[in-house]
Formats: structure tokens, sequence, C-alpha cells
């Protein structure tokens, strides 16, 4: 009788197929990416078909200035969409940063620039702080805490510049060290814009080379599994809505050193925007996928639309179309390119078998 030995049957180690997992997913994000990318570069062209001097010295630095605070708020906002969350908070969070900013500059007018930035960063901080204890040690779900926010730092807006008698702050009332900050050019360059460029790459450095900015991914891709390996969840979420709320208060800063006449609707309606320009440059409202530089990109495709809307001759309502439009084909974009990305893994795993 002869014995017959079977051989065992070959599973590819979890880390292996999680490695995988990661370089198609990479891929995929680049893959999205250089969609928005053409996109943008497609969409200036048409532009520049109808109106030659789209792309003047001029009209490229208003867009950029307009871009700049977008894109700050997309950074930040992609921080906190990677986990699973988001923050609908933070057009309220900039209008109390700018006029906090306003304030302490009209009524100090010797206060350094820096100081000035540092002091809106920690109001929004002091915002975004609020929205993470509730989110992340009461457990509320965070769209329902940030929509409660969203009103609340409105309404404190409101009333603070009730209160204090001083509903409007002009250009008048800002020092003028205040003022050519918000005009301050580097080779041609806005200077705000340059400080949005910064804050893309740190943000962006971070979540791709630092333990805890992956974790981040792991938190938005499964939070029981994440919770289980030993990511400590609720602190990394905390921590990615406080330094969502510190950038949304540089935003304000940037808003106030932009337009500089502030008033305590400042910022309205501009969180969908912020929202709007990181889903539609690659990060999934779902969690755990995206980038600050997709997020950056979705921020000028959309500065850009509302921008050439005009020199195309079309009314400002096929903006919000167009917005509009993009989500859904952003997020049909995301479920397809799970399906693919999960079907793919199953192939490689049973064919490793």
């Amino acid at each position: 009788m002869t014995a017959t030995t079977t051989t065992p049957t070959r599973t590819p180690p979890p880390e292996r197929s999680g490695r995988r997992g990661a370089a198609l997913l990479q891929r995929l994000v680049v893959v999205r990416e250089l969609g928005i990318l053409a996109a943008l570069v497609l969409l200036i062209g048409i532009t520049l078909i109808a109106n030659p001097r789209f792309l003047s010295g001029q009209n490229v630095r208003d867009l950029m200035l307009s871009a700049a605070i977008l894109v700050v708020l997309a950074a930040g906002q992609t921080m906190v969409i990677i986990t699973r969350n988001v923050d609908l908070s933070v057009g309220s969070v900039l209008g109390l940063s700018a006029y906090a900013t306003g304030t302490l500059l009209a009524n100090m007018p010797g206060t350094p620039v820096v100081v000035a930035v540092l002091a809106g960063m920690a109001v929004g901080a002091l915002c975004g702080l609020l929205n993470g204890v509730i989110v992340a040690v009461a457990k509320v779900p965070s769209l329902v805490v940030t929509l409660g926010t969203l009103y609340a730092i409105r309404g404190l807006d409101s009333l603070w510049g009730s209160t204090s008698g001083r509903l409007q702050i002009n250009a008048t009332d800002l020092p003028a060290g205040f003022k050519d900050f918000g005009g301050a050019r580097v080779l041609g360059i806005p200077v705000l814009f340059l400080v949005a460029i910064a804050v893309v790459v740190v943000v962006g450095i971070h979540l791709r080379s630092y333990r805890s900015g992956r974790e981040l991914f792991g938190i938005g891709s499964a939070p029981e599994a994440a919770r289980l390996s030993g990511i400590p969840v609720g602190r990394r979420v905390l921590v990615a809505f406080v330094v969502n709320g510190a950038l949304a208060g540089l935003a304000g800063v940037l808003y106030a050193a932009r337009f500089q006449t502030l008033d305590t609707t400042a910022g309205t309606g501009l969180e969908l925007n912020v929202v709007a320009a990181a889903v539609v440059g690659g990060v999934a409202i779902a969690g755990g996928t995206g980038s600050a530089w997709g997020a950056a990109l979705g921020a000028l495709l959309l500065t850009t639309i509302g921008t050439s809307l005009p020199q195309l001759g079309l009314d400002p309502f096929w903006r919000d179309a167009a917005v509009g439009a993009l989500i859904i084909a952003a997020i049909a974009l995301d479920k397809s390119l799970t399906d693919r990305l999960a079907a793919r893994l199953r192939g490689r795993n049973l064919r490793g078998r």
C-alpha cells in the first residue's frame, strides 16, 4: 500500500497581498490625478480658443489668488475625509478666523503678520478641536456634528460682530503691512498661492511618508481592523480634525489678506465647494483613498471652471451644474475602480494558490 502525499495549498501571506493591494490602489490614485490634470489642461485649452488673453499675466495671478484659499481648505479636508469623516463647518471656521484676524489687526495695528497668521490658525484649531472631541470621543457622526457647528460657529461670529459694534472691517482698518502681504509676489507668483502650495506639500508628505499619516488610510479603509491592529483611531481622528481646523483658520487669514473687507458672512457656503474639490480630486468619500495633490488639482479645476465660464459666454449657473456632474462622476468612478481593484486582488490570490 503506497502512501499518497498531497501538496499543501500555498496561500500568499497577508502582508504580501496587502502590499499588492496598496500598490494597485496607489496606481489607481495616480490615474485619477492624471485624469483631473488632463481635464484641467483641456478646459484651459478650450478657453484659450475662445479668448487668447485668458492666460495673460494678470488673469493667471487672479486665478492663483482665487484658488489659494480653496486649495488650503481642500488639503485639510482631505485628512478628514480619508478617515471616513467629513467637516462641513470649514466655511464658518474660515469666517470666524478671518473676522478674528481682522479685529486683532484693527485694534492692534502693530501686530506682525506672522502673529496674525498664528492667531487665525489658533482660532481654527480650537474649532477643529471641538469637532474632533465630539466625533472621536463622544462617537457622534461627523456629518451631524459639523452640520451643527457650522451654524453654531456662524452664530458666534455674528454675535461677536453685533456686540462689538463692528459688523464690517474695511481695508482702511487694516495695517499696511498686512495688506502688502495680500498682494505680495515672488517671481511674479502671489505669495498667497505659494503658501497654499507649501500646505499641500507638507500635508502630502505627511500622508505618504509618516506613520501617523499612513494610519489615516487604514482608519478610513477599515476602522475596526485599524483599532484591532493597535492604531489609536480616536487620537488620529481628533488630530485630523484639529489640523483641518488650523488650516481653515489659515485660509481665513488668507481670505482677510486677499479681500481686505470682512464681515460676519465671510465663507458662507464655501464648505460644499471644499468637499467637492476633494472628491473631484480623487479623495474617496467613503474614506481610505486620496491625496493632497489630487485635492489641490480638484480645487484648481473648480476654480478654473468658475473663471472660464464667463470667457466662454456661459451662464454662471452652469458652474454649479458642472460641479454636481463632476461629483457624481467622481463617486461613480471611485465605485468602479474599487470593484476592479477587488476583482484583481481576488484573481491574483486565486492564481497564487
